[in-house]
C-alpha cells in the first residue's frame, strides 16, 4: 500500500507564492510519475504538472512560466512551487502517483488565492 501525504496549501494574495509538498511512502517502483492535479468548485479535476522519476516534466498551459514541479527521488517527494498566483488558481490540489499498474491519490490540500 502506498500513502501520499501533502502539505503546504493555504491562503495567499494575488501575485503571491506557495510551495506544495507531497511525500510518498510504501511500495514504489523505481520508475514512476508523480504529479499535481487540481479541482475547483463545479469543475473537473485537471492536471497541473507532472514529473517522471527521470525528471521529464509536463505542465498545463495555464501554469507554464508560473509553476515549477520538482522531486527528490530518494525521499519519494514531489514539490510544486507556485508563483504569480491568480484567483483562478484557487482549488483543491491533489498529489498523484503512478507506479507500475497502480495509481494513488493524496487527500488534497486547499489553495485559495484572494483578489
Amino acid at each position: 500500500q502506498v500513502q501520499l501525504v501533502e502539505s503546504g496549501g493555504g491562503l495567499v494574495q494575488t501575485g503571491g507564492s506557495l510551495r506544495l509538498s507531497c511525500a510518498a511512502s510504501g511500495r514504489i517502483f523505481s520508475f514512476n510519475v508523480m504529479g499535481w492535479y487540481r479541482q475547483a468548485p463545479g469543475k473537473q479535476r485537471e492536471l497541473v504538472a507532472k514529473i517522471t522519476s527521470g525528471g521529464s516534466t509536463n505542465y498545463a498551459d495555464s501554469v507554464k512560466g508560473r509553476f515549477t514541479i520538482s522531486r527528490n527521488n530518494p525521499k519519494n517527494t514531489v514539490y510544486l512551487q507556485m508563483s504569480s498566483l491568480k484567483p483562478e488558481d484557487t482549488a483543491v490540489y491533489y498529489c498523484n502517483l503512478i507506479t507500475g499498474p497502480f495509481e494513488y491519490w493524496g487527500q488534497g490540500t486547499q489553495v485559495t488565492v484572494s483578489s
